[in-house]
């Protein structure tokens, strides 16, 4: 392996070479928990793991670190050696306790630049967490030499396949298409249904509205003890009526125009679309009720702006439609695209000027600010409402400005992204 190269010859210097298992290999195969801390606990560490799964490049990161450390420490470098761990869920789970974990060691070792270890690409994404807390002066990858391409590629896939987003689209997509054609066949619809709705479903990838869907639900606090349970369960009986209403106006449309089925499609959109921009509101509605319940108030700005959005889609997509089947001119069909935009464009700058006025009110100087995946980016030391920005003071000393648009929530600490 090729010795790693230190940016820093200040002997002085404190340096902090830190192993990371982003999927806590070290706990599922050998029981121990992290962080670990010190030459002889992480030795131990590495031979308990490599006798549970000599196979497991962890150890082999370990051992990496701890020659790395006797190194630095035959050099002269004052020098701590620590293995933090993630989850074996991945994702944001491990990126929390990566976090807390790397706080912990850092408490303990006043380190002042870091050494970061890791057995590949895997773990290369909680670079940006690390780097918030310490500076780091080298990164050091631990791959097996008879397959070092393919061992990265192959955790890059794997990782990727791991994650929602790249999992709907390689294995979600073709499985719905199969049982949307095996339904298909079933009652004798034809291939154009499955299709269409696969079409729906990209359109709503394609503009990020698949992603607040998912995210909606996630949070989908249906509950008889809250207020909102009545607003969720509305909304749940109009979407019904609206397949309902489309479905009829589709059978109608294909009875009195047999033979055009594109245009008894334009009909059933139409009539799916009558009640669809109620619905959201009323969701949306019972959302904004839950978090400011919940005391998270800027999240209600963003329920807000997606009202606005959805009835400005549903103006534009049912003035479209109504276009198709001929009920207005195309004249009329570019002034109401225009009148969605300038409504849009409205909405955005009054919510903006909102979300302002609030953080007025809100005591924000020396204020933690983190990211969303929970790396620490330092404290606000100021703040200018009129030009919407905020001052950011690092732990290394740095002063950075954010726009106060980037603001997600406020709390006890401030959620940026």
């Amino acid at each position: 392996m090729a010795e790693l190269r230190m940016k820093s010859r200040d002997r002085s210097e404190r340096i902090l070479v830190l192993a990371t298992d982003i999927d806590n290999d070290l706990y599922r195969k050998a029981g121990i928990s992290g962080p670990v801390m010190g030459r002889v606990q992480n030795l131990n560490a590495a031979n308990q793991l490599v006798l549970a799964d000599p196979e497991d490049t962890d150890s082999n990161a370990i051992f990496q670190a701890v020659k790395i450390y006797d190194n630095l420490k035959k050099d002269g470098y004052i020098v701590s050696l620590a293995t933090i761990t993630g989850s074996e869920n991945e994702g944001l789970d491990a990126d929390r306790e990566i976090s807390r974990q790397l706080d912990l060691v850092l408490k303990e070792y006043k380190a002042d630049s870091c050494v970061f270890v890791s057995d590949g690409a895997s773990d290369d994404r909680v670079l940006p967490i690390v780097e918030s807390r310490v500076k780091i002066n080298g990164v050091k990858h631990v791959t097996m030499k008879q397959a070092e391409k393919l061992e990265n590629t192959y955790f890059v896939i794997l990782e990727k396949l791991k994650e929602p987003h790249y999992a709907r689209i390689v294995f979600g997509i073709p499985a719905i298409l199969i049982l949307l054609f095996a339904i298909s066949y079933a009652v004798g619809t034809g291939w154009e249904l499955p299709v269409g709705i696969i079409g729906v479903y990209l359109v709503l990838k394609g503009f990020g509205i698949e992603t607040f869907i998912i995210n909606s639900f996630k949070g989908f606090g249906f509950s008889i003890d809250r207020m909102s349970f009545a607003f969720y369960l509305t909304s749940i009986i109009f979407f019904i009526a609206s397949v309902f209403i489309g479905y009829s106006n589709y059978l109608s449309q294909i009875q009195l125009n047999f033979g055009n089925a594109w245009l008894a499609y334009a009909y059933g959109i139409e009539g799916f679309l009558l009640l669809l921009p109620l619905t959201l509101a009323i969701y949306l509605v019972g959302r904004i009720i839950d978090v400011n319940a919940g005391k998270y108030i800027f999240r209600s700005f963003k329920y807000g702006n997606y009202i606005a959005s959805s009835i400005i889609f549903w103006i534009i997509l049912y003035s479209f439609i109504a276009w198709i089947i001929g009920s207005i001119y195309f004249s009329q069909l570019i002034d109401y695209m225009i009148a969605a935009m300038a409504i849009g464009f409205a909405v955005s700058r009054l919510t903006a000027y909102m979300k302002r006025r609030t953080m007025k009110s809100k005591r924000m100087v020396n204020k933690l600010v983190i990211n969303e995946l929970g790396a620490m980016i330092g404290k606000i030391s100021g703040m200018d409402s009129r030009q919407g920005l905020i001052r950011i003071s690092t732990s290394f000393g740095n002063d950075i400005v954010y726009s106060m648009d980037r603001i997600v929530d406020v709390s006890d600490k401030v959620i940026v992204r």
